[in-house]
């Protein structure tokens, strides 16, 4: 197999254009990251001007243990939806570049398993089983790159919803906290 000079301007274009694209992605990610954080940084200081107006006017030390007791329902709240976009926000990140990663990952199986196709067309007589030992080879490569792809996937579905749960689970301690507060 002979690699033209046209091939590998033709590669370096699609790397490029993978590159460019990764980037626009990224940056995307920092935009989404960025504005959540300003989204947030608005709210916390919307909250903390409404419980410092809350705090001035309560008048005896049970108002205040009340005031208390009814800031912390609504704070888990929101410290579980951030973390549920920032999640959000740097999984769908990730993925993308997972998806160019093991784009650019089968596109080298194929050129490899086209190389050693070729290889074996152009090989000497008598060349067959080492010929055939390293098609095996390569297909043993490619069942475990495979298997370690399925094994990360399910790994990542287990994180989620781990996280989903610990998430439920602080805001519903927290809103049997305060219950009992009460």
């Amino acid at each position: 197999m002979t690699v033209t000079a046209e091939q590998i301007v033709e590669s370096h274009k699609a790397n490029m254009e993978t590159l460019f694209g990764l980037t626009a992605k990224a940056f995307e990610g920092v935009e989404k990251l960025i504005e959540l954080n300003i989204t947030a940084s608005k709210a916390a200081l919307a909250d903390a001007s409404a419980v410092s107006k809350a705090t001035l006017s309560v008048k005896d030390a049970q108002e205040l243990l009340a005031l208390q007791a009814s800031l912390f329902q609504p704070l888990a709240e929101k410290t579980a939806a951030y973390n549920r976009h920032l999640y959000d926000i740097t999984s769908s990140t990730g993925a993308e570049f997972g998806k160019a990663f093991e784009a650019k990952i089968a596109e080298g199986q194929k050129t490899f398993v086209n190389l050693v196709d070729s290889a074996a067309k152009n090989a000497p007589a008598g060349s067959e089983t080492a010929v055939g030992a390293l098609k095996s080879m390569v297909a043993a490569g490619n069942n475990a790159f495979d298997s370690v792809q399925k094994a990360l996937k399910q790994a990542s579905d287990l994180a989620e919803s781990n996280f989903n749960a610990m998430s439920s689970q602080a805001v519903n301690a927290t809103k049997t906290a305060t219950r009992a507060k009460r």
